[in-house]
């Protein structure tokens, strides 16, 4: 419990108003969008809401003198229980710092606030007639300063990559209350040990995020979307393939297996011929409707070669929403299937991507659950959905099986545990399987190094206290 003097001393810091204490507001601060179950264990004491760099300055100060836990959150987008506090302590939320704090056009360069959400970000720039570029699914309401914690990617990674591609330098507040600045807007910067990618993907365990200093790029001229339907997961991964291969790059590669595409036709009431086993979405992007014309035409003779059972083309921009919101309303549609849902995000190199979706069905084979396998197949990054009723105890009792394996079948051919989504407290028990004992080794000390009392995030990326 934190003591009313801490208490005081944290509302003469931020003011009375923004540190909340009631059983009802600090339950709100308990989960996140993980599929971990609510538990009174992981509410925090307190809900701090600063609206400053100095003012984080000033709760890690209090709270690294104090020994008091401190989790970040921005508005909990995450899926792996990254913001939920699992040792008490402070709910630090960042979500009132939500401002654009410098946008440098002849640089094409932006700094914000970590609270900022993401589409607010898209939208500034785009306005200015500049990109910014990554765009996970939650891009309409999750915040910059998570997307920089977990390195966000998206859909469109394929062509433009993820988060840490546009991070140029950060302002970060380590465990003790000390401002770090790093990086800048120069473009070419080896001066010391990179700082901005060190920070950027940490998970909230080495510093609180505060203000990110982004790089921008020129907004595409002309987009539009294609939508292929295949007999067979092979011939989309062959075509994708094969498309990157003769120099057509997409802005956007999206794959779902059947069960995914049966999934959204029942949800959105539409007709899909169920002898189709693989959908994928396209967007392209370039210059002119001549130059989409022309990648579009190539996209679609690759396709034939690979049997593709029909190819839509969108010819206005309602069709291309039309088309998107199928791959946007996907988690839905397939949350709705079974009471209770394990959602993964494992990364594999792209010829893998087939070989894993069919190791993947084979466990659900083996464990009798619905998996539903999607993912960005343009950059091999898959999100299997394993669908299960945890009120069931043997369902409660093979679902880690399933999971373990389904990680497994990563690792064997060269993947990672996670794309986009990091390792919060989910992926805890595999990080060494991934990295190895001395992968682990380096990354505890730098962890002990930046906040060797351990009130960064705790419980996070370590199953154990570091």
């Amino acid at each position: 419990m934190i003591s009313n003097e801490i208490k005081n001393k944290l509302q003469a810091v931020v003011g009375p108003e923004y540190v909340l204490d009631a059983e009802i507001d600090c339950f709100g601060y308990s989960y996140d969008s993980s599929f971990i179950p609510l538990s009174p264990n992981n509410i925090p004491d307190l809900v701090v809401r600063p609206a400053t760099t100095v003012q984080v300055a000033g709760v890690m100060a209090l709270a690294n003198n104090y020994g008091i836990p401190v989790t970040p959150r921005g508005t909990a987008s995450g899926r792996t229980g990254g913001s939920i506090p699992l040792a008490g302590g402070i709910s630090l939320s960042l979500e009132r710092m939500a401002n654009v704090v410098e946008f440098d056009e002849k640089n094409m360069m932006i700094t914000v606030e970590a609270g900022m959400r993401t589409i607010d970000v898209y939208n500034f720039c785009a306005a200015k007639g500049l990109f910014y570029p990554p765009d996970p699914a939650s891009w309409k309401y999750s915040t910059i300063g998570g997307n920089v914690g977990e390195n966000a990617g998206g859909m469109r990674a394929v062509k433009y990559g993820v988060t840490s591609n546009y991070v140029m330098g950060l302002e970060v507040v380590l465990a003790d209350g000390t401002i770090l600045n790093t990086g800048g807007k120069a473009i070419k910067n080896v001066t010391g040990y990179n700082l901005t990618q060190l920070f950027t993907g940490s998970e909230g365990t080495l510093g609180i995020i505060t203000k990110i200093l982004m790089r921008l790029i020129p907004m595409p001229k002309a987009r539009n979307t294609l939508q292929l339907m295949f007999p067979s997961i092979e011939g989309a991964c062959d075509t994708i393939h094969q498309m990157l291969q003769s120099g057509v790059v997409p802005a956007s590669a999206e794959l779902m297996d059947k069960t995914s595409i049966q999934a959204v036709a029942r949800h959105r009431k539409l007709d899909i011929d169920p002898a189709i086993e693989a959908c994928v979405i396209i967007e392209i992007d370039g210059d002119d409707n001549e130059d989409l014309e022309k990648q579009a035409q190539q996209i679609a003779a690759i396709a034939r070669r690979f049997e593709v059972k029909e190819v839509h083309i969108a010819g206005t921009l309602k069709e291309s929403e039309e088309i998107w919101a199928i791959r946007r309303g996907l988690s839905s549609a397939i949350g709705a299937m079974a009471p209770n849902r394990f959602g993964e995000d494992i990364s594999v190199p792209r010829d893998a991507f087939p070989a894993v979706v069919r190791q993947i069905r084979k466990i659900s084979e083996k464990y009798k659950f619905t998996i539903a396998v999607y993912g960005h197949a343009g950059d091999g990054n898959i999100h299997p959905s394993v669908l299960c009723d945890m009120s069931k105890p043997e369902d409660a009792e093979r679902i880690h099986h399933a999971i373990d394996e389904i990680f497994a079948a990563a690792l064997a051919v060269g993947g990672t545990l996670s794309g986009e989504h990091g390792i919060g407290i989910t992926k805890r028990s595999y990080l060494e399987k991934a990295l190895g004992q001395a992968g682990v080794n380096t990354l505890k000390a730098i962890k002990q190094a930046l906040d060797p009392k351990g009130i960064l995030n705790p419980g996070k990326i370590w199953e154990n206290k570091v």
